[in-house]
Order: structure tokens, then C-alpha cells, then sequence
């Protein structure tokens, strides 16, 4: 190996299986050389990364079930909740969680922080996120709307930058740890230059192992035991025998695999890479439903399958998985639909000519809404969106009525089947 931590030829062990194979095992070199990088960090301070965020006037939203929370970085949090009543005139409920009343008040410690070495070294707070300490750069926000249940003083807020390269500064979470009092968990890539703020390396490193002369490549009872787990996968994935083959080099454990934040696999972060197929695979896979795109934030996780279904789910250790169907596939259902509502939309290049730039599609029959007492039904939005990594996929969930949603899927994949579209929106493979 040549990345990550380093390792040494002559740090090995010889291990010897059942069946009597012989492997030489190199271990890694526990220290990873972070702390160097550390202590001689001499960059922007977390507040000077943060900077252009709050100047860009940029804003982020959380929509939960019934509240939205919109976080205006370096200026306030608000959380309010949207009706329209009859005749269109629309009712707002709010609250201000929080306003930055002084300006750069927070440059103040970096300030200290740059004149007095002794203060560098102070502890940077960490938080619990899903199982892993994370550092975070704190902001406080207060002067909020007056809590009745706390003798009218203004609600508060400490809002958490955390380092997410792949981020787009979304709000991970909004948590009232006491009464009016509240903490917001920021994801941004900003703060990832900082080597402080970078997630710690799990102490779990890889062990390589050669086979010795007379010993198989890989142990025979490993074999087994990986041959097993392909079959035992196989029926989630619904793969054709002929194509076993040519998906053979392809890890199975990394179909469905969320975004590590630092080396940890609960938390996905709206982005999730989906796959080292190749694209013709991935589209044939996607456009027949048997390949289906996993993303959201927070609580609820979403599961879309093409010409299928929309699935909103909760994963917990203690009691299982919760899933909600929002919405079944019907063809003549979405047609019937698609006559009443733009199931294409344009966008006019510059040369004049113009290329799909968005296809709806619509999901009903969905599990009955307690609130409303009918099915769930879901809009599909798909568009196409350019990354650096060309199999990721962003998800969102809009909740604009009861019981009625947008779901907003985005991905390059998207992007080379979106011209397909025919008059209903539906998508083919292209020739």
C-alpha cells in the first residue's frame, strides 16, 4: 500500500489457517502523523473558512413533518410552519430561534486564539454524532422570539459547524436541548482545511496479507465464505445469472453504500455514491428498477425505485426498520396525471436549441395518510446534475401539503437519459 498510514515490510506476522496455508501479514504503523500536521497548522482560524458563508447572505432549510427551519449563516435561525387558506392567502406561524446581534462577535476568541499559543491548545468541543466524536466550531445566536415558558426570555441558539467535504451546508440536525434553547448541526466542507476539524482517522486499519510459496491466493475456507455471501445477496439484487458475471469484480457491500463521514457508515448526508458499475449498466439497472437510489437527511431516509415506488424509512438498532410507502408506480395513473401537469420541463441553450431539463413523474396509492384519510401520493422530480464523482446521487423530501410530496432526485446518471424523455416523461435507455 502507499496511502494512508504507513507501513513497513519488516513489521509482519506469519499466520497459518486450518488447512495448514501460510500468509505473511503486514501491519500498519499505529501513528498516523495527524498530530505534526496539527501543531503546525498555521492557516486561515475556523471563523476566517467560515467567513465567506456568512457574507454570501446564504441560507440553508431543514423541512421537517410539520415545521421548516432555515438557518441564515452569521445572521438568524427561524422555524415556521406555511397554510394556505381558502381564497389563497397564506397563514405564517414563526419563531426566531436566534440573531447574531453583534458582528463578528466570534472573531474575538481567534483573535486570542492567534495572540496567545497557550489558547490554541485549548480543547476544541466535540459532539456525539450517530456514534462518532466530532469536532465542531460553535456560534452562538441569541435575542430570539420571547418563550412564554421561560419568563418571556429571548429564545437561543449554538449553531455546530462540522467538516463534511462532500457537504453543501446542510442542517443535520435541530435539537431543543432545554426549554427555548436549541442546537443546530451545520455540515460544510469549509472547515475541512482545518486539520483540527478533519474527522479523526478510525483507529481501524487494513492488514495486508500475502500468500507464501505453496499457499493459495486467498484461504480456501475465505473463498467459501464469499461465495455464500454473493448467493445470500443475490436475491435483494435480482441479477440475471449472465450478468453475475460480468458484475463479478463488483464488491456488493458498496451498492447501497451512504457517504462516510469520516469512517463512520450511519450518517448519509443527501449524497450517496451509488455504485462502480458501468454506466450502461447503471441506467439498464436504474430505467428497469431493479437499481434504486437511497439518500435524505436526518430522521427519515427515502428509497426511490424507478417505475416502482418511493419509500420513506427509519433505521434503529433497538426496534428495526420503519417504512412508510409514500407512493406506487401506475402508468396509466402518472398519464392520466402528466395531461394536467408539465411532466417535461426546458432549458434553452445558448446556441437556441433546447434540451430537457427536468422530468416529473407521479406516485400515488400510497400508504393512507392519517391526517388527510387518503393515500400518500408523491412528485418525482428528476434532474440532472454535473459532479465530480459521476455515480452519486442527491435526494430530498418536500412536504408542500399533507400527506402530498416532491421528491427531488439529482444525479449525473440522470443527466445522460433525461433527453429520452417522451411526451409523458418517461425515460428509456439511450440508443
Amino acid at each position: 500500500p502507499t496511502t494512508g498510514v504507513l507501513y513497513k515490510e519488516d513489521n509482519y506476522i506469519i499466520m497459518t489457517t486450518v488447512d495448514k496455508e501460510k500468509y505473511k501479514c503486514i501491519l500498519p504503523l499505529i501513528s498516523s502523523g495527524n498530530e505534526e500536521e496539527e501543531k503546525d497548522y498555521k492557516g486561515p482560524t475556523p471563523r476566517e473558512l467560515l467567513e465567506p458563508l456568512f457574507k454570501q447572505s446564504s441560507c440553508s432549510y431543514r423541512i421537517e413533518s410539520y415545521w421548516t427551519y432555515e438557518v441564515c449563516h452569521g445572521k438568524h435561525i427561524r422555524q415556521y410552519h406555511e397554510e394556505k387558506e381558502t381564497g389563497q392567502k397564506i397563514n405564517i406561524q414563526e419563531y426566531y430561534l436566534g440573531n447574531m446581534m453583534i458582528k463578528n462577535s466570534l472573531s474575538e476568541p481567534d483573535q486570542e486564539e492567534k495572540e496567545n499559543p497557550k489558547e490554541s491548545a485549548k480543547e476544541i468541543p466535540t459532539k456525539n454524532i450517530e456514534g462518532q466524536m466530532t469536532p465542531y466550531y460553535p456560534v452562538e445566536m441569541g435575542n430570539g422570539t420571547p418563550c412564554s415558558l421561560r419568563q418571556n426570555l429571548p429564545r437561543s441558539s449554538t449553531v455546530m459547524y462540522i467538516c463534511h467535504p462532500e457537504a453543501k451546508h446542510e442542517i443535520l440536525s435541530v435539537a431543543e436541548v432545554t426549554t427555548c434553547e436549541y442546537e443546530v448541526v451545520i455540515l460544510t466542507p469549509l472547515l475541512c482545511n482545518h486539520p483540527k476539524y478533519r474527522f479523526r482517522a478510525s483507529p481501524v486499519n487494513d492488514i495486508f496479507c500475502q500468500s507464501l510459496p505453496g499457499s493459495p491466493l486467498k484461504p480456501h475456507n475465505l473463498e467459501q465464505l464469499e461465495k455464500q455471501q454473493e448467493m445470500m445477496k443475490m436475491p435483494f439484487r435480482r441479477v440475471k445469472e449472465e450478468e453475475m458475471h460480468s458484475t463479478k469484480e463488483e464488491k456488493f457491500s458498496s451498492i447501497h453504500k451512504p457517504v462516510a463521514v469520516g469512517s463512520h457508515q450511519l450518517l448519509t448526508v443527501g449524497t450517496t455514491h451509488i455504485s462502480k458499475l458501468t454506466d450502461d449498466q447503471l441506467i439498464k439497472e436504474f430505467l428497469s428498477g431493479s437499481y434504486c437510489f437511497h439518500g435524505g437527511v436526518g430522521w427519515w431516509k427515502y428509497e426511490f425505485c424507478y417505475g416502482k415506488y418511493v419509500h420513506q424509512y427509519h433505521e434503529d438498532k433497538e426496534s428495526g426498520k420503519t417504512s412508510v410507502v409514500v407512493g406506487t408506480w401506475s402508468k396509466e395513473e402518472h398519464i392520466e396525471w402528466s395531461r394536467k401537469n408539465a411532466a417535461r420541463t426546458y432549458y434553452l441553450r445558448e446556441d437556441g436549441t433546447q434540451t430537457v431539463r427536468m422530468v416529473s413523474h407521479f406516485y400515488g396509492n400510497g400508504d393512507v395518510c392519517d391526517l388527510t384519510d387518503k393515500p400518500r401520493q408523491v412528485t418525482v422530480k428528476l434532474k440532472c446534475k454535473e459532479s465530480d464523482s459521476p455515480h452519486a446521487v442527491t435526494i430530498y423530501m418536500l412536504e408542500p401539503h399533507s400527506c402530498q410530496y416532491i421528491l427531488g432526485v439529482e444525479s449525473p446518471v440522470i443527466c445522460k437519459i433525461l433527453d429520452t424523455a417522451d411526451e409523458y416523461g418517461l425515460l428509456s435507455v439511450p440508443s
